[in-house]
């Protein structure tokens, strides 16, 4: 590769980044701004306050969504994880009578969209009086056919000859899966990880519909409510509640790109 080439992709790739960013950085100043600042429609604010955060917390129980999101996005995030992985083992190191047909009608459920499976869920999570729990919001989100072809694409990778030599070693199904299979697909599984949390940090249509309080209700509704409660001088407020919800995914993000660069080193090296 040239080095002119470099320089033009480089480029490219830094005015694509700092687009994609910019709204990002508009919500960060505007957040930093008063009244008379958004109203005039400033970029960067004369004076740097606070008073939007201050305001933030005080109108909303902001903290309280925020646990709220964390313990439903760990709990969906654990789930699938734990559920996907064994389901992908199943269909790669289980023989079993139609092992086959049976993946292909469990991806065919990718095609069918969330809003289709509303009703449905809703009507079990009422029956089994989960509503305004965190059980019931993260329940219809445990089994993810998207995590179980990843992860299965991760397993078949893995040589056949290492699951013989474990059988001839007398190690079971699943000391295999917990000593061999989870330490290869180190890098599969932490990317399942960051994609289900940050949808499930994300969602909005499910906790809205299942819950009817705010003791369980997620960041998303809470950032929704206080939107709401603002006039179009007051924006500052609202952006420095998109501002706190960010954050967490933000340090997720960068946190999860520097193990799957590790991860990816590793694969290499290998």
């Amino acid at each position: 590769m040239s080095l002119s080439y470099k320089i033009i992709l480089y480029t490219l790739l830094t005015i694509s980044a700092f687009l994609l960013f910019l709204p990002i950085i508009f919500a960060f100043l505007m957040s930093f701004m008063n009244s008379q600042d958004a109203m005039m429609g400033k970029i960067i604010p004369s004076v740097w306050t606070l008073e939007n955060y201050v305001k933030a917390f005080e109108r909303l129980p902001l903290l309280k969504f925020l646990f709220n999101s964390l313990i439903i996005s760990l709990f969906i995030m654990i789930g699938q994880l734990i559920l996907s992985s064994l389901a992908a083992y199943a269909f790669v190191f289980l023989k079993f009578k139609g092992r086959d047909v049976l993946f292909f009608l469990f991806i065919a459920t990718m095609m069918i969209p969330f809003e289709a499976s509303i009703i449905p869920n809703f009507q079990t999570i009422r029956g089994m009086n989960l509503i305004d729990t965190y059980p019931g919001l993260a329940l219809p989100f445990l089994a993810t056919a998207f995590g179980t072809f990843l992860l299965r694409q991760t397993f078949k990778q893995i040589p056949k000859e290492l699951k013989e030599a474990s059988e001839i070693a007398g190690m079971g199904h699943f000391k295999f899966y917990l000593t061999v299979v989870l330490p290869v697909a180190k890098t599969s599984l932490v990317t399942l990880g960051i994609y289900s949390f940050l949808t499930a940090w994300n969602m909005y249509l499910w906790p809205l519909l299942s819950t009817t309080n705010d003791n369980v209700r997620t960041v998303q509704i809470g950032l929704k409510q206080l939107q709401s409660q603002e006039t179009v001088n007051q924006w500052g407020v609202v952006m420095a509640g998109a501002m706190v919800v960010a954050i967490p995914t933000l340090i997720l993000l960068f946190i999860g790109q520097k193990k799957l660069q590790k991860g990816l080193a590793e694969g290499a090296l290998k």
